[in-house]
């Protein structure tokens, strides 16, 4: 069995990435979400240990002093990590896995594992982004200028990913996401280690 994939998927908040894989997957058993460490509040919806683990600052910083995070970044006041331990192990078990992680963190990815898939989701437009920020009903205006003003800054980090796509029409978003992982199980590298004795009984 070949290694598994990693993929980071990073966008401007608002712009659907979680609700994206979310349902890819409910489409694919083959890939995992990683679950980010956090110091923010847990939202409304949220479970600890699924959505996010939720733990304090003096926490976090022991674990990043520890060595625990493959990456972490603070976004917006609040610290996010991922766990090296995890990924490593579900990686080297051949399951495909998903880091939901801002351009920083997705950059940090990169450094220490160059094989890494990089997707960016764009939203159609500024004013739908506003649109989906104020849809959430969880923020007032100031914090949605806020998150709008950072959002600029983050969608020009849209280039460094191999893959982009565009949240517009949002079953169509979801099928181009699918479509960049299946596309990447199909590498010759991946196939072959795979099938390895299909190949072998071929070629003999």
């Amino acid at each position: 069995m070949s290694k598994g994939t990693l993929f980071t998927v990073s966008a401007p908040s608002g712009a659907g990435k979680t609700s994206l894989v979310n349902a890819l997957l409910l489409r694919d058993d083959q890939i995992q979400v990683s679950v980010s460490h956090t110091t923010r509040a847990m939202r409304p919806g949220e479970v600890n240990g699924h959505d996010y683990c939720f733990v304090g600052h003096d926490v976090f910083k022991a674990m990043v002093s520890d060595g625990v995070f493959l990456e972490h970044a603070k976004v917006f006041e609040n610290d996010y990590g991922t766990s090296k331990t995890w990924v490593n192990n579900a990686l080297n078990q051949g399951v495909d896995v998903i880091l939901e992680i801002d351009w920083q963190g997705a950059q940090q990815v990169r450094r220490l594992i160059p094989e890494t898939q990089s997707i960016f989701i764009l939203p159609p437009s500024r004013e739908a982004l506003r649109e989906r920020l104020t849809g959430r009903g969880q923020d007032d205006k100031r914090v949605i200028d806020r998150r709008m003003q950072t959002a600029i800054g983050e969608m020009s980090h849209y280039a460094e990913s191999q893959w982009l796509i565009i949240n517009d029409l949002f079953d169509l978003a979801l099928q181009q996401l699918h479509d960049v992982i299946r596309t990447q199980r199909l590498q010759t590298g991946k196939q072959s280690g795979n099938y390895s004795g299909l190949i072998a009984d071929l070629l003999h």
